[in-house]
């Protein structure tokens, strides 16, 4: 799968995809990850890529023409353009979902946005899906796109140790619940004991206990997650 970010700090990426798993990912060619830098089609001496506002106002804007032009290049290059996401507080939220339908993209191109946000051309020439990782503000879309790959990168077969480790996390599989808790040694641990049930030995037992445990911590946690006309088995836990 192959992910460009456009950006104008493509060196704030570097750290981060040069660590853990989305680096073995990597460095065996599951995932394929190209930064740009927006600025770099800009033009006059300065290469400057924002101004301020008709109408007044607080902030700088993106100015339409070096990110158009941008997209455009990156577009270009490969067999076939990939799927643009434009990173902005008002888009569609991020979700499992989501990420699920686009790793089935074999491309997804992230647009990075700064400052007070992009030039409303850019909007309407380009047409980008419009996404945002949550209800609160960011100096600027990297974190988003760093979100984007990491959660959809994962996904790509392969890419993680074992191929079952995902289904069970919170917010995947068919319920969409929160995950199970989990335990490891030692058994006890200041007073705290692991459940007798995931020490028997007997998984149908442990899957039960785990289905359960995964429902009642929705329902007391994100009971938005819920269907109310589910058929779910329920636990006082």
């Amino acid at each position: 799968m192959r992910l460009d970010v456009l950006t104008l700090f493509p060196e704030i990426l570097a750290g981060y995809l040069g660590q853990s798993v989305l680096k073995l990912a990597i460095n065996r060619g599951l995932v394929e990850v190209n930064t740009y830098n927006i600025r770099d089609w800009a033009t006059g001496r300065h290469r400057k890529v924002d101004d301020r506002p008709f109408g007044g106002g607080a902030g700088m804007v993106l100015m339409p023409d070096p990110v158009i032009q941008c997209v455009e290049a990156v577009q270009s290059i490969g067999e076939k353009p990939g799927r643009l996401i434009m990173l902005t507080p008002q888009g569609r939220q991020f979700s499992q979902p989501v990420a699920e339908q686009y790793v089935e993209q074999q491309r997804l191109v992230l647009l990075c946005g700064r400052y007070e946000g992009f030039d409303e051309r850019i909007i309407e020439i380009l047409q980008p899906d419009e996404l945002s990782i949550g209800d609160y503000i960011l100096g600027g879309g990297e974190t988003a796109a760093m979100v984007i790959i990491d959660a959809v990168a994962r996904l790509v077969p392969g890419v993680l140790g074992d191929e079952e480790s995902h289904r069970d996390d919170s917010f995947s599989g068919e319920g969409r619940r929160l995950e199970y808790p989990q335990y490891t040694r030692p058994r006890e641990y200041r007073g705290q004991n692991v459940p007798d049930v995931l020490l028997g030995g007997n998984h149908q037992q442990i899957e039960t206990w785990r289905r359960q445990q995964s429902v009642s911590r929705t329902r007391q946690r994100r009971a938005d997650l819920l269907n109310p006309d589910s058929n779910e088995p329920r636990s006082e836990d």
